[in-house]
């Protein structure tokens, strides 16, 4: 009885603000995640809001800090060979996995070893589990455990971003008496080494969190991480529902933006609002995110086969006055290649890229055969309400110059259908990084990966680009990949497979009384260090 009403207790506390010292002495902190959460198992981590959550739960053996770079996690140190195929770490010993009575006792763990990095690796690779990030070893000849302490990793090819690639959640250690026992339902019964365990998930309603009083790491003066008490997460489907509990104080944090709210919150140089400047912080950082039209390359129908057509329509459209109305000068105009910006990759001075010139795209309308759109047939572009306002606006500034757009709304889950079927002539699209690397980006154009054996939606297929990818793949350095990169993109843009919308920017809203909250290009939620004042 007296274990039930500790935990109710608990469970009281959660419902309540994340809570000032003079009135409780427990910090929970509270946001929502509109997407839900399917699963808490790391191997299907393939979305945002799964990541965020196995972010709180599992270490891997490294982690990308605020700059993308690989720091120590489970692994305390790591060496490369000169010829970048094997990976050597050395791991701590300190590192516990949460209390699980399949540990022994109902309330014993036990160390991590190299054996367990062996185990989840493996897993991964497993066609049983038929995890979704199994690509991510595919460059992976052996993984060898000599001893507790060290773990081996051999790749058949030198591949410079691979120590970025450990960093993402599929490659979290996992323990094999959890797993085992619980087989598919693990996702339901996480157990890893993370700042958090999982106290209660009621899926659909709240998700809780709280905090591990076993993990390994401190602060620069010798504290224990992570601050927090716990950690709890709704999930309230309508955003505009979500920004209401954000306002009154029912929630922390909130991230992005969306249209519902948006000019309530912003001014349109995507400022805060006075009303809200005096309690609220914003963090605005470079998002890995492009946001693109993608045309289908692979037998493409009518106009859209002529490049020239293509061209036209990446002129035809004002992105600068795109983002000042539609986005509140949230982004960056895409006005350059498909790298996007907080890359390195990304050029800054780059000649290749499109700017608003309708000039230009009447020209090339005239070169096609079509001058001011006459006799152009109607051109279809496939998006989802969420992107509706974006799509109109292309439509009317492309309806000036005499090219008739017509926008098909879809559910999202249909258009992601018709993209790897190929039904989609022009679509709607999107690429989150995967990994902080410029490659990420180009691989979407390289002929192999070409849907549905990979993420080329658009069947891109270039002998020429081929082989510069292959080259950057196996260059020695960072600075010869990058120049191949930047060669690459320009190839791309020439070729005009797609159309650059913007590049995306991380937005964190929180109370003023939230502070130590950490994020990266890759919208991170790092909570380790957060206090609730």
């Amino acid at each position: 009885m007296l274990r039930f009403f500790r935990r109710s207790l608990w469970v009281l506390l959660l419902l309540s603000a994340c809570a000032a010292p003079d009135n409780s002495d427990k910090m929970i902190f509270r946001y929502n995640e509109s997407a839900g959460i399917a699963t808490l198992d790391p191997a299907f981590a393939k979305d945002q809001a799964l990541i965020w959550g196995c972010t709180q739960l599992y270490n891997g053996l490294v982690r990308l800090d605020h700059r993308l770079q690989p720091q120590p996690s489970v692994a305390k140190s790591w060496s490369i060979s000169p010829d970048g195929t094997t990976y050597t770490f050395t791991l701590r010993s300190d590192v516990f996995f949460h209390r699980s009575p399949l540990f022994g006792t109902p309330d014993s763990t036990r160390a991590v070893t190299a054996a367990d990095f062996l185990y989840s690796f493996q897993r991964i690779l497993s066609p049983e589990v038929a995890s979704p990030g199994r690509w991510v070893f595919s460059e992976v000849d052996s993984f060898e455990a000599p001893n507790d302490s060290t773990f081996v990793i051999r790749l058949q090819h030198p591949f410079g971003p691979f120590l970025s690639l450990l960093g993402m959640a599929y490659c979290s250690v996992v323990p094999h008496e959890v797993v085992d026992f619980y087989g598919p339902d693990f996702r339901q019964h996480p157990c890893g080494t993370g700042p958090f365990f999982m106290q209660l998930w009621k899926e659909n309603v709240k998700l809780v969190m709280r905090r591990n009083d076993r993990y390994f790491e401190r602060d620069s003066l010798g504290h224990h991480l992570p601050y927090l008490d716990a950690v709890a997460v709704t999930f309230i489907v309508d955003k505009q529902t979500t920004f209401l509990e954000f306002v009154k104080g029912n929630l922390d944090f909130m991230n992005s933006l969306d249209a519902s709210y948006k000019d309530e919150l912003l001014t349109r140089t995507g400022q805060l609002r006075d009303k809200y400047a005096s309690r609220i912080d914003m963090v605005s950082t470079p998002f890995l995110n492009t946001e693109y039209l993608g045309f289908r390359m692979e037998d493409p129908e009518g106009p859209l086969a002529d490049r020239r057509i293509r061209q036209a329509i990446n002129y035809g459209f004002d992105r600068v006055k795109m983002m000042k109305y539609l986005r509140n000068g949230i982004g960056a105009p895409g006005c350059g290649g498909m790298v996007p910006c907080g890359l390195p990759g990304f050029d800054t001075v780059s000649s290749y890229g499109y700017t608003y010139n309708p000039q230009r795209a009447l020209a090339l309308l005239a070169e096609a055969g079509y001058p001011h759109g006459q006799g152009l047939p109607a051109i279809t572009l496939a998006t989802t309400s969420s992107y509706l306002d974006l799509c109109k606006y292309i439509q009317q500034q492309l309806g000036l110059l005499g090219i008739n757009i017509k926008v098909d709304v879809n559910p999202p889950a249909a258009l992601r259908e018709h993209i790897a079927q190929g039904r989609s002539p022009w679509f709607r699209g999107s690429w989150i990084a995967d990994y902080p690397d410029a490659e990420n980006y180009l691989s979407l154009f390289y002929s192999p990966n070409r849907c549905p054996a990979g993420a080329n939606y658009t069947r891109y297929c270039s002998p020429q680009y081929d082989r510069l990818y292959r080259q950057a793949q196996s260059a020695p350095d960072d600075r010869q990949r990058i120049a191949l990169y930047r060669q690459m993109d320009s190839l791309i843009m020439a070729e005009a497979p797609v159309v650059i919308l913007y590049y995306d920017q991380v937005l964190h809203f929180t109370h003023k009384n939230i502070q130590g909250l950490r994020t990266n290009a890759m919208n991170a939620l790092d909570l380790r260090y957060v206090i609730c004042k």
